[in-house]
């Protein structure tokens, strides 16, 4: 009569860390050309002008500014359009003396 031993059980196995997404730089805050503005997995937010995206979707700031986020409607390639927000950098005019 064959068997197989006990085997335990695997209830420790999901310890992993979280990813830490998210926006990381909120509407109307200054950032520097590089910063991490948000982190996402897919484009649920879109790069707009002042920004780029790097190949894990995260949203970088391309010039020094000033951040903003808009609502735009982004065609899909079936041509259907779905709602998307748009991540800005604007450049910060030098204040009037």
């Amino acid at each position: 009569m064959s068997h197989v031993k006990a085997g335990g059980s695997a209830k420790n196995i999901h310890n992993n860390a979280g990813q830490r997404l998210g926006v990381k730089r909120f509407g109307g805050q200054k950032v520097r050309t590089g910063e991490v503005l948000v982190r996402q997995t897919g484009s649920s937010k879109v790069s707009g002008p002042g920004t780029f995206i790097s190949r894990d979707y995260t949203i970088h700031a391309a010039i020094d500014g000033i951040v903003s986020f808009a609502k735009i409607r982004k065609s899909r390639f079936t041509g259907k359009t779905t709602p998307r927000t748009q991540v800005i950098v604007k450049e910060q005019t030098a204040p009037v003396k």
